[in-house]
Parts: structure tokens; sequence; C-alpha cells
């Protein structure tokens, strides 16, 4: 009787600690898929009354090839990529259609370079304040695996990744060029 007992119930906690690592290791590829974009030194720059445009700024840094492809925002509808830059004496701002992350390689949008657009403001930013972001990251790299999370957006292109973050509307960081 007690040899019957251990060959049904002897296999049960192997059963059960299997299948937890099972249902972890799942748990770890859901969240490392979610966390393949990391965003830091986020802000907003305050904005005056009357005035319809604003500027965000961010640093990305992807664990794999990455591209931004849209920005959905609750400050406006209408949100752009953009880069400026120095010809002739002249500073030249134009809209780009994604932005390309490399894997590993930090990526500051910054005043004076990249950054995000905010046409359109429903109202002025004010100091201290939050903006919520939804970033649509497509996937680059060259593999077959494919995200788990699979999304639409506005634009209705398909994209690999979404992550939302709030952002303060705060002055520019002393260090930061106006």
């Amino acid at each position: 009787m007690q040899n019957t007992f251990y060959k049904y119930f002897g296999r049960l906690p192997l059963s059960l600690m299997l299948a937890l690592i099972g249902t972890q290791l799942h748990a770890k590829e859901v969240v490392a898929t979610k966390n393949l974009v990391s965003i830091s030194d986020a802000w907003v720059r305050p904005t005056n009354p009357g005035q319809e445009v604003g500027a965000a700024y961010m640093t990305f840094l992807s664990k794999q090839d990455m591209t931004l492809v849209s920005i959905e925002s609750s400050a406006t509808d209408s949100v752009e990529i953009h880069n400026m830059t120095m010809e002739n004496g002249v500073m030249k701002m134009r809209m780009m259609e994604n932005l390309a992350l490399k894997a590993g390689e930090p990526y500051k949008l910054a005043p004076g370079g990249f950054h995000l657009m905010l046409f359109d403001l429903k109202k002025p930013l004010a100091v201290g304040e939050q903006v919520r972001f939804t970033l649509h990251f497509k996937s680059t790299a060259k593999s077959n695996a494919k995200s788990n999370v699979t999304i639409k957006n506005h634009k209705n292109k398909s994209s690999d990744l979404t992550q939302t973050i709030n952002v303060m509307v705060q002055a520019p960081p002393e260090n930061t060029a106006h």
C-alpha cells in the first residue's frame, strides 16, 4: 500500500514544480517583451496660454534594434518626431516618419536635436501636470521570433511593442540647452 501511495502521490510535487517553472518562464518572457525599450529622462516643456505647439524629450535604450513608428498623447491628437539641424548658420526642423534605435545605444531626444512635437494642444501645458504618451515600436531585428504584444496603431501600421508613460511638464533641466 505504501509503494502505491508514493507511486501516485510522490510524483505530485515534481509535477507541480515543473508546472510552476513553466509558468514562471512564460511570465519572464512576457515581461522581457514589454521591457525591450527603456525610457528615461522624460520631460515636457511648459507652454504659454494660447500656444498651440509643445515639445517632449526623453532618452531611449533598446535591447534590440527597434523603430519608433508612432506616438499618441493625452495632450493632443497630433504628435510628430522632429529633428533640428544647423545648415549654413540656419536652424532647420524636419519631420521624420520614424526613429530607428540601435540595440544597446542610448538615443537622446533633446532641445536642438531630435524631439517630439505636440501640435494643436488641447490646453496649455503647466509645470507639474502630467502628459501621457503611448509609444509604438516595431522590431527591426532579423529574427523569426515574434513579440507577444501586437497592436494596431492609429496610422494602421502593425507594431510589435507599445509602451505607455506619464511625463511631467517641467522647466528645462539645468544642464539642457533652451
